[in-house]
């Protein structure tokens, strides 16, 4: 439907230029084209048009908005730097006149979500066999989010005291399924084994049979004392410690044009009239190279050279383990400058464009320090699973700068590990926002 929209309003201006020049047609076929690809890639950065079984409003918002940010900024740039005979009039009604159509429709599906969600004859009822602390988890989480499912009761064969539990204990199990058909159950969620429980499987068959959905919902923590991620290979169900999301090649792809984009923008439109300026300062300000390049671990703990502008009055080489402290006299006065700014590591984004690193992830240390750290905590090997990042997570939340104690080490490294189980495009926007935000306004670990 967007699609169709958006071509709309393209197609709806051709008529009118049948006495214009051809260069005008022409020029608005080229920006039609341009639209579409450029709407299709915003969308599809930000998931867009990804809905689960239960539509998040906010979230559904938030990717819609962005990404139409995104688009009209695209659009804008590519007419100017096209030159295009066009009015700009025209390109703006075209612009607000898409975000128009995409206020509607996200309404009218907001409209119809909220009026499911608090009309009765729309709601799902569902049960629940066994309780135990998956069951309490499984109740919990229906209650917390938002959706049309309410459960009325669970069915155990240790009778519960109603008034210790947080829901309703309705029977025995041999009586679930007679409830389900009285009350017009949709679905029945069981948390018991059927190893254990074998006749689960026959109550299971039987309940599909009246067109009762029967769910069975694993106790995972019998064997694993932590969250875990299900995958499946074919039909063959596989845990893991955790979830990345970025090990989708999909995924992989995304994240690389997002890079590629930010990375393209930030060296065309500022490093190519900051840097000059900042080289000039760093000169005048000490000798030495304006560049610093080190030897910092990537993805996989593979070695790079990282690149940096250089704040310390003589060169470090790349097997120092001296990390850089409040008050260090090694820095230079604009070198200072820099870093409270992060000024000092905008030619990251070489680094980042031909592929050694991420605008978003973790931070890449020195490798005598990915040794040291990884002797102090065992887990700090984990943030290597992604390429490290111009900034990151743990950086937007204050845990940058000089580590002193291990405590901020075991912080850090939980951070980091946060982003890598959580990726999304949304998040990498909203980290680089905050960054900025931090540049402006400081940061008192910055120095």
């Amino acid at each position: 439907m967007d699609l169709v929209t958006l071509n709309i309003l393209f197609i709806l201006p051709i008529f009118l230029f049948e006495k214009n020049p051809e260069s005008d047609l022409k020029d608005l076929i080229i920006l039609n084209l341009v639209a579409n690809i450029i709407w299709l890639l915003s969308s599809y950065l930000l998931a867009a048009y990804v809905i689960y079984k239960q539509v998040n409003l906010r979230i559904l918002a938030r990717k819609t908005l962005i990404s139409f940010g995104i688009f009209g900024s695209l659009v804008s740039v590519f007419v100017y730097l096209a030159d295009f005979s066009n009015p700009n009039y025209l390109v703006l009604t075209i612009v607000f006149g898409f975000g128009l159509i995409l206020l509607i429709t996200r309404l009218t599906l907001t409209s119809y979500v909220l009026y499911t969600r608090s009309n009765t004859k729309f709601f799902q009822k569902i049960i629940i066999i066994g309780y135990n602390e998956t069951a309490n988890n499984l109740i919990n989480s229906f209650s917390s989010t938002q959706s049309n499912l309410r459960c009325l009761g669970c069915f155990d064969d240790i009778e519960l005291d109603t008034n210790s539990t947080n829901f309703q204990y309705l029977g025995r199990i041999d009586k679930s399924l007679d409830f389900a058909l009285e009350n017009k159950i949709a679905e029945i969620y069981c948390t018991l084994s059927p190893e254990k429980f074998p006749y689960l499987y026959e109550l299971a068959e039987t309940a599909e049979k009246q067109f009762i959905r029967f769910r069975f919902v694993p106790n995972i923590y019998e064997f694993l004392n932590r969250k875990a991620h299900l995958d499946f290979v074919d039909e063959i169900p596989v845990f893991s410690l955790r979830s990345e999301p970025m090990n989708y090649a999909t995924a992989q792809l995304k994240k690389r044009i997002f890079d590629i984009v930010i990375s393209t923008m930030v060296i065309i439109f500022l490093l190519s009239w900051l840097l000059p300026l900042l080289a000039i300062l760093i000169k005048l300000d000490s000798q030495g190279p304006v560049f610093f390049r080190q030897q910092r671990g990537g993805k996989n703990n593979k070695g790079f050279s990282c690149i940096k502008l250089r704040t310390l009055s003589h060169a470090i080489s790349s097997d120092t383990t001296v990390q850089v402290k409040q008050g260090d006299t090694r820095l230079t006065k604009v070198g200072s400058f820099l870093r409270k700014t992060n000024l000092d590591e905008l030619p990251q984004f070489f680094n980042v464009l031909m592929g050694n690193m991420s605008v978003v992830g973790a931070r890449p240390h020195m490798l005598q320090h990915d040794i040291r750290f990884a002797g102090l905590e065992n887990r700090y090997i984990i943030r290597m699973l992604s390429k490290p990042g111009v900034t990151g997570w743990a950086q937007i939340n204050g845990l940058r700068g000089e580590i002193k104690e291990t405590f901020q080490l075991t912080k850090r490294i939980e951070h980091d590990i946060w982003y890598i189980e959580n990726w999304d495009t949304w998040l990498d926007l909203k980290i680089i926002w905050l960054t900025i935000q931090k540049m402006v306004i400081g940061d008192k670990n910055a120095y």
